[in-house]
């Protein structure tokens, strides 16, 4: 425990299974959780607009504030279980809302958003300040790659198990409470194992500069992070994708189950077969990344996933037999889509990591989190809203007496231009990269 090194086989065990409990937590929440509003509150991308802002917002928060926290300690073991058990916790909360009646619509939708802040503020806490930064703290030049795949590989995971088991859960009686108990009783587990289990960094020490209030509001002063020109444009990039990826991602369940006429399970293995043979290009990428080519590891796959997203505009529902699994069309783009999506998340997150200032770490950790979820969620949010709204089927509720949408293939057109222009921050972290390898 703390005092003694987490290493070899425990090491690689608690990389591994924190992250990728928190990635399924994560894609129950960005999936399910917009799924579970469609089916029990309204089709309404609204209240999926307010969640993801309303979530954002919590995550970004708690990131600065418990990475803050973590620094002046020195300790994030602590700040992992309880972050995990408590993230759990209100994951099986959450559930709760759909036991409030439909005709109390307005209700129903700001419940939803608040236990889904709840939730995601504790969540941050245990994964996003505690955990990403424990990676941090162990990481080296001699397992950069591996934790660089392990970091790419485990949202797919997530998005695979998270789809298919979720899938089975809900099955196609919509049995939401399911799914919550289930995931947040595994997430619970792992914050006590966490607790037992893990110790801290050994080179990590207590970090304070001032007072606490002082130590928080300083990561706000952008003076230092503006400095490091090529952590700005890697940052500036990862924000632009991910305005592109929340566009369509937020709604890829919705459009699967309520457009292309789909059920929930087969939603699952849909979407589960082609990413795990994109999984497999975490591999070979490992090693580029290990050579330095996270540029052009990053540039490759923004271009690979607006190819897929292209793909994915020429599918249609009509003629479209819902019997079968597999259609051409789709597991292409979906592969394409996947593949793009790994290479430059492998990229961008070791990239970043290893230009982070070593006393700061956690308060990064929340820069971070600022240019991967804050910034993209409430863009992304928004354009996908706009998407919807503009382009997507419509129907009058007869319960509620709302007008009702349902996404189509303009989240993916609109989606494919955001990821085209983050090339562009790429091409400009040239010079600043050459400069720092000499």
């Amino acid at each position: 425990m703390n005092g003694k090194k987490t290493s070899g086989a425990k090491l690689w065990f608690l990389v591994w299974s924190l992250g990728l409990a928190g990635q399924i937590c994560w894609n129950m929440e960005n999936q399910w959780f917009n799924t579970f509003v469609y089916a029990k509150i309204g089709k309404d991308p609204a209240i999926i607009t307010g969640m993801l802002i309303a979530s954002a917002a919590a995550t970004t928060f708690s990131t600065f504030f418990f990475g803050t926290w973590s620094d002046r300690l020195g300790k994030r073991r602590h700040f992992i279980a309880a972050g995990y058990i408590l993230w759990g916790i209100f994951t099986i909360a959450f559930g709760l809302t759909q036991f409030i009646s439909p005709s109390f619509y307005v209700l129903a939708g700001t419940m939803v958003v608040l236990a889904d802040t709840v939730m995601s503020f504790f969540g941050s806490m245990g994964n996003d300040a505690a955990f990403n930064t424990w990676i941090n703290d162990i990481m080296t030049e001699k397992n950069r790659g591996q934790m660089g795949a392990a970091l790419a590989t485990q949202p797919v995971l997530g998005t695979i198990l998270g789809t298919v088991v979720g899938g089975m859960l809900v099955g196609s009686g919509d049995h939401y409470m399911r799914l919550f108990l289930v995931m947040g009783i595994l997430v619970i587990a792992f914050g006590v194992m966490s607790f037992f289990m893990m110790s801290e960094a050994d080179d990590v020490a207590p970090s304070k500069r001032g007072s606490f209030r002082q130590q928080f509001f300083s990561v706000f002063n952008f003076g230092k992070f503006m400095q490091l020109k090529e952590l700005l444009f890697v940052n500036i990039a990862v924000s632009v994708f991910f305005i592109g990826f929340n566009a369509y991602f937020a709604y890829l369940g919705n459009y699967i189950i309520y457009y292309l006429g789909f059920t929930a399970d087969q939603m699952g293995i849909i979407e589960a077969v082609p990413l795990v043979l994109a999984m497999l290009t975490s591999i070979p990428v490992s090693g580029l990344i290990n050579r330095g080519k996270q540029r052009e590891v990053a540039v490759f796959g923004c271009i690979l996933n607006a190819v897929g997203l292209a793909v994915m505009t020429r599918v249609s529902p009509v003629g479209l037999d819902t019997s079968k699994l597999f259609h051409p069309v789709i597991f292409g783009g979906i592969l394409l889509v996947g593949i793009g999506y790994i290479s430059f998340l492998q990229s961008v997150k070791i990239w970043a990591k290893q230009l982070y200032p070593e006393d700061s770490r956690g308060q990064f950790e929340g820069i971070w989190i600022l240019f991967f979820v804050l910034i993209p969620m409430i863009g992304g949010s928004l354009l996908g809203q706009f998407a919807v709204k503009r382009s997507g089927e419509t129907f009058i509720d007869a319960v509620s007496g709302q007008t009702q949408y349902i996404p189509n293939g303009s989240i993916f057109a609109y989606g494919l231009i955001a990821i085209l222009l983050a090339v562009i921050p790429l091409y400009l972290t040239r010079r600043y990269s050459e400069k720092r390898n000499g």
